[in-house]
């Protein structure tokens, strides 16, 4: 199956929005081969904003109606207590939450971006997934992360090349509970990394140590701004340190 005859076959539905590259795609595709879709962000603690500009930016270029939905994502102690498993209890509510709002709105089908690349075996929101009945057209049509990127490019996406995020729960160490504070100092200093042009990296939140994580190929660039880092860092973490082992994962 290819991603138009996806969306031929199922020309109405609700789609999960993240403002990611996967989702992306979906919004551009459904609008274009669909005729009646509509696309649901949830907005919690764990999304920074650029998420929600990316995907209001998105949606307003492919057309598409967007519907935010705010959640209290600490309303759910066992998304906080953070297990091991803590991204399948944030997902079933996630998506719990999608489904009322898209049944409301007249729409049994909803789908998400997981894409061919990813592993079931390390994802246990994919468990919560499919328990939902939550239906992945990438995934289904063999549509790798390198196909993604380049059919969003394609159709003009301004966010193809935009490098995966995982959200900001990922930031605090599996049975550290989750804070406020601590994902509100992940996102700053997120922030004030990128906008020294760092790209594709992690802060990890480690008590009042900031542990921070670069490709390869960003290594000697810290090194020349480590002065930089621990100046704007310094207000949030009292120790500031930089993982010497390559980023490489998504998560």
């Amino acid at each position: 199956m290819t991603l138009d005859q996806f969306f031929m076959e199922n020309p109405v539905g609700a789609l999960a929005f993240s403002g990611g590259t996967d989702s992306s795609l979906l919004v551009w595709a459904a609008k274009r081969y669909g005729k009646d879709w509509r696309a649901y962000f949830v907005q919690s603690a764990f999304q920074p904003a650029f998420e929600l500009t990316d995907a209001q930016k998105v949606a307003e270029k492919c057309g598409m109606p967007l519907t935010v939905i705010p959640m209290d994502i600490f309303a759910c102690p066992e998304v906080i207590k953070n297990p091991e498993d803590r991204c399948y209890f944030c997902k079933r509510r996630v998506f719990s939450e999608i489904l009322a709002r898209a049944k409301g709105d007249g729409y049994t089908l909803v789908i998400d971006g997981t894409n061919a690349s990813d592993n079931a075996s390390d994802r246990p929101g994919m468990r919560a997934l499919a328990e939902l009945s939550v239906r992945s057209p990438l995934r289904e049509c063999g549509i790798a992360k390198g196909d993604v990127r380049e059919l969003a490019r394609e159709a003009g996406l301004f966010i193809w090349n935009k490098p995966s995020y995982a959200c900001l729960a990922t930031r605090v160490p599996a049975g550290t509970e989750i804070t406020a504070k601590a994902l509100e100092k992940a996102e700053r200093s997120e922030a004030c990394l990128a906008r020294m042009g760092f790209q594709d990296f992690r802060v990890r939140v480690c008590g009042d140590i900031a542990l921070l994580q670069f490709t390869d190929n960003q290594f000697d660039y810290a090194f020349q701004r480590k002065d930089d880092i621990r100046s704007l860092l310094q207000a949030d973490f009292a120790a500031v340190a930089i993982d010497l082992l390559p980023r490489s994962s998504a998560q």
